[in-house]
């Protein structure tokens, strides 16, 4: 008798406090935090749930919203980030960029410049400009926002990467290297992978045409794509190693990942940049998968979380490629500045080969160098990097290893 009582009165606890942990998470400012994702049948309907929000309730709630609800696992959060924008620009157009938010991954500004090249075409080029210088976040966003925008571009040109490769080229300019035009054509390589695109058949007969098996590097490696556009094509072909690699994509196997690495360990030595950026891309990939793909979360993930990610990379098998593969993962934790900078050394730290936390420290430093402005903040966190990687952490100017800017 006296154990059913303990059991009732442990039942009736748990429920207590699993009814107070439901009112501490959800903010009675947004009750669709709770509910939005219920009962949700396909991506597409949780999309179109909070286009209808957007609608109803204006982009800046339905934001708000997607920060804080509950999601089925390995849901697109940069996507809906997307779907959300879209609603944006067709309320407020260009303008509208003043409204974005840097969470999700730039996905907002990106809505806004794909809006507006589909809409005006080469004519939107002056406008997206100053759009762009306008994206919310810290030093990356205005390079990203073009990643956004050649998404745009290769949907306006019907999925033609030359032409789509051609109309990114003017936008780069001396000031950032030309970043804007290799995020641009990094945006549409993103948007050849991804499969999804504005008009599916066109898609896939884009697809058909500049993807192989035969040639698993293409269109990266092709003549199609010229050399400073390489690195970023690299860094989005990922999704399309692992098809190759017969990777289920929704639940990927990591048994399966030394086979999709081998692709990136044909490229030659003597091109070590590009295969730091293949090697990398997984490194990109990795880290979000053991926390159901939530980079709203990415600071809290746990240690366990971040050592598989970590311990993923280890697969590569040529050292140079696990070395890229775990600086690429970092990048993605620190995320530009963005996010608390206390995850990014943590993920170093759990690394258990020395050679490799080496390459994590590296490559933190030199984002911290890049991308934290104030000076305090700066010294400060580089005084948390070990000591012989310190020299890269205090010199803006050194180049980082692949990439000048965070990528999705």
């Amino acid at each position: 008798m006296a154990q059913r009582g303990y059991t009732f009165y442990l039942t009736v606890l748990l429920v207590l406090i699993a009814t107070l942990w439901i009112l501490a998470t959800v903010s009675p400012e947004y009750p669709e935090t709770w509910t939005i994702g219920q009962g949700v049948g396909s991506f597409k309907e949780l999309q179109d749930r909070f286009a209808a929000l957007a609608r109803e309730k204006g982009v800046t709630y339905a934001f708000e919203v997607a920060k804080r609800a509950k999601l089925p696992p390995n849901s697109d959060i940069h996507f809906l980030g997307h779907t959300i924008g879209d609603e944006l620009y067709k309320q407020k157009g260009i303008e509208g960029i003043v409204d974005c938010t840097q969470d999700f991954r730039n996905a907002c500004s990106h809505s806004i410049t794909i809006g507006a090249f589909v809409e005006f075409g080469s004519e939107a080029l002056p406008m997206i400009r100053e759009a762009c210088k306008q994206a919310p976040g810290g030093p990356g966003a205005y390079t990203m926002c073009y990643h956004g925008m050649g998404h745009g571009v290769f949907a306006y040109f019907g999925y033609d990467l030359a032409k789509t490769i051609a109309e990114c080229k003017k936008t780069g300019t001396e000031e950032y290297h030309n970043q804007e035009y290799t995020e641009c054509v990094g945006g549409a390589v993103m948007e050849l992978v991804g499969g999804g695109g504005h008009d599916p058949e066109l898609i896939k007969a884009a697809r058909a045409r500049y993807l192989s098996a035969a040639d698993p590097l293409a269109p990266c490696m092709s003549v199609i794509m010229p050399e400073d556009a390489r690195v970023l094509c690299l860094l989005y072909l990922t999704p399309h190693l692992w098809e190759l690699a017969g990777i289920d994509l929704g639940r990927p196997d990591p048994a399966q990942f030394p086979s999709a690495f081998k692709f990136c360990d044909v490229l030659p030595h003597e091109r070590q940049r590009l295969r730091d950026a293949c090697f990398g891309s997984f490194g990109k990939d990795f880290i979000i998968l053991p926390g159901a793909r939530d980079f709203r979360r990415l600071e809290d993930f746990t240690n366990a979380e971040f050592a598989l990610a970590a311990g993923w990379c280890e697969l590569a098998g040529p050292e140079d490629g696990s070395k890229a593969c775990i600086a690429e993962a970092v990048g993605s934790v620190f995320w530009g500045g963005e996010n608390d900078p206390r995850a990014s050394f943590r993920f170093c730290s759990i690394i258990r080969s020395d050679l490799l936390k080496g390459s994590c420290f590296k490559r933190l430093a030199s984002d911290i160098a890049r991308y934290i402005a104030d000076d305090a903040t700066l010294r400060q966190l580089c005084a948390r990097i070990p000591e012989e990687f310190q020299s890269g952490c205090r010199s803006k100017g050194e180049e980082i290893l692949w990439s000048n800017s965070p990528t999705y």
